[in-house]
């Protein structure tokens, strides 16, 4: 693909922006490649988590503003919400979990694709924030709203209003990153954690994750309700799990 690659390692499958000259921006043509990455990694039954990142030390730059000033994709008001978003994946609900491994700068509509992702591996000289508010162009790709579910509505407006840039330790206290990294190691800390997940016993974690999600859209009862409903059909997998521990695994902490 001209502007993403994908790689696979055993259980993870790590898609990649790889547009040096724009610093990773994303292009409709793009847009599009990194939808069919991620769907290809959904319908694959042997892949059980995704990294997403960007190539030539930079996550994404937001949208190509050239590709928009010349006007290459026209998005009129009426235009449905079914669909690819304009950044590509970000209306697509997955199943399995996506870490993104943020290097370099993340704005705009970088950081909705990086919002767009389960967790978030921050190199220590990152910077995030939503940068298109200095050029009039919204955000359409889901960020103002996961950035208020993800860090609250104080921290989500002082992001989208003022389109400051936010570092590594500040996304980290604000809940925007889930780990800080040095320079040149958050792919390989996302892999490390993507491998991680897919060696936990399945069912339990994708129920738990997708009850999780679900919740925001609920009433507490129903959401309780449907996380039980979740939990009863994975629970076969913790009985299993309950018989490893009897018999001696994860004793004392342990967690390998």
């Amino acid at each position: 693909m001209a502007g993403t690659r994908t790689e696979r390692a055993g259980p993870v499958t790590t898609v990649l922006l790889d547009r040096r000259e724009v610093r990773n921006a994303v292009d409709p043509a793009t847009a599009a490649e990194l939808a069919q990455a991620f769907r290809a990694f959904e319908a694959d039954d042997e892949a059980r988590a995704a990294v997403f990142c960007g190539d030539h030390g930079t996550f994404c730059a937001g949208a190509d503003l050239e590709a928009v000033a010349r006007r290459e994709r026209e998005l009129p008001p009426d235009a449905p919400y079914e669909g690819d978003g304009p950044m590509g994946p970000t209306r697509l609900v997955l199943s399995k979990p996506v870490v993104a491994a943020i290097a370099g700068h993340a704005v705009a509509g970088g950081l909705e694709l990086a919002l767009w992702c389960d967790l978030r591996v921050v190199e220590e000289d990152a910077v995030l924030g939503v940068f298109n508010r200095r050029f009039g162009v919204p955000l359409i790709d889901g960020g103002t709203v996961r950035l208020a579910r993800l860090i609250g509505l104080s921290h989500a407006l002082d992001l989208i209003l003022t389109g400051r840039p936010v570092n590594a330790e500040e996304a980290l206290v604000m809940g925007l990153a889930n780990r800080i990294v040095g320079k040149g190691e958050a792919r390989a800390e996302a892999e490390r954690i993507a491998l991680e997940l897919s060696r936990f016993p399945q069912r339990g974690l994708l129920a738990d994750r997708a009850s999780a999600y679900r919740s925001f859209d609920l009433p507490f009862d129903a959401a309780m309700s449907a996380e039980f409903r979740a939990g009863i059909d994975a629970l076969e997998e913790g009985v299993e799990g309950a018989r490893r521990f009897v018999a001696g695994e994860g004793r004392g902490g342990r967690f390998a």
